[in-house]
């Protein structure tokens, strides 16, 4: 799989991760937004409509941390979902045909480098899983621990700043 990226743009910072998945788009759509399809990758449930400008609610499903609000940037079926939330930080899911597939593009646009290589391993373990599910197979173990380390020394220390230690 291939690793996420670190970009700079307008003052802001940018991880992008390009997933070629062997699913064609109506389904992994229903994976990326519909609650079921969610919670088999995604770190919280989303409350509220599926629709440009709605707002919405992000709730840890296991109690990692308190719900926060935020909004529904852009809802194109078939296509976009960008939401956004306190930092300001957004979350941008594109999906294009491909063939019989898709290839979907994450991009995560925040303000503080710090937290970088963290949120990028933890982007790259969420992707991970959501193919896993897509496939029909368990998700492995492990996978931000083993793929951390490998963030940390491409984006350097300054994207390193922020975050917990690896899982146990």
């Amino acid at each position: 799989m291939k690793d996420g990226v670190l970009l700079e743009r307008d003052g802001r910072f940018e991880l992008r991760f390009e997933r070629p998945l062997d699913h064609p788009v109506d389904v992994v759509w229903r994976a990326i937004t519909e609650p079921s399809g969610l919670a088999a990758w995604f770190p919280f449930d989303i409350e509220g409509p599926r629709e440009t400008g709605a707002p919405l609610r992000f709730v840890f499903r296991h109690g990692e941390g308190d719900p926060f609000d935020g909004q529904m940037v852009e809802f194109t079926p078939q296509s976009v979902m960008e939401l956004e939330w306190e930092g300001p930080e957004t979350l941008r899911l594109e999906l294009v045909a491909d063939g019989a597939g898709c290839v979907l593009t994450l991009i995560n646009r925040f303000d503080d480098v710090g937290k970088a290589a963290r949120d990028a391993a933890g982007w790259h373990a969420c992707l991970t899983a959501l193919g896993a599910s897509l496939d029909g197979v368990e998700s492995p173990d492990g996978v931000w621990a083993a793929v951390h380390p490998r963030y940390v020394e491409a984006f350097g220390p300054e994207a390193s700043a922020i975050g917990p230690p690896p899982p146990a």
